[in-house]
């Protein structure tokens, strides 16, 4: 837990009770997760305290929120060293189709888009949407 403290902390975050609790969540996934979920894993918690933490540990650059098409917004734990910036650190996200999970494939980067003139990105998101190795591996 001492891990967990010392990097909110430098990322500026008051490790709370609440935000240890769902770093160490997060953590423990492979998969982003929804606000929906992540409150089940809490017994106590209000979906508010919980939406705060997101909200906070996105805008220090601790996780970053993924819209898979599903209309509703996941949530997955930053890289070491990420910046979650236009240029910097974007991967791509698989969702698959059968189990509707969503996972970083963070090997997989974004390339840099070469927009027209005038145009100014604030996001990138790419989602690659199929069929992921777990269910294909059950199809067969």
């Amino acid at each position: 837990m001492e891990k967990i403290v010392q990097l909110l902390e430098s990322k500026g975050i008051r490790p709370t009770a609440i935000r240890l609790i769902a770093y160490k969540r997060l953590a423990e996934l492979d998969v982003a997760i929804s606000l929906g979920n992540l409150e089940k894993d809490f017994m106590v918690s209000e979906r508010s305290t919980l939406f705060r933490t997101m909200k906070t540990f996105v805008d220090k650059g601790v996780v970053h929120q993924i819209e898979d098409g599903t209309g509703v917004i996941k949530y997955a734990l930053c890289e070491e060293n990420c910046e979650c910036e236009v240029g910097n650190d974007l991967h791509l996200h698989f969702h698959c189709n059968n189990c509707n999970e969503t996972v970083c494939l963070t090997e997989h980067k974004i390339p840099h888009i070469h927009l027209p003139e005038g145009y100014k990105t604030e996001d990138i998101n790419m989602v690659v949407k199929g069929v992921c190795d777990k269910c294909s591996s059950n199809l067969d």
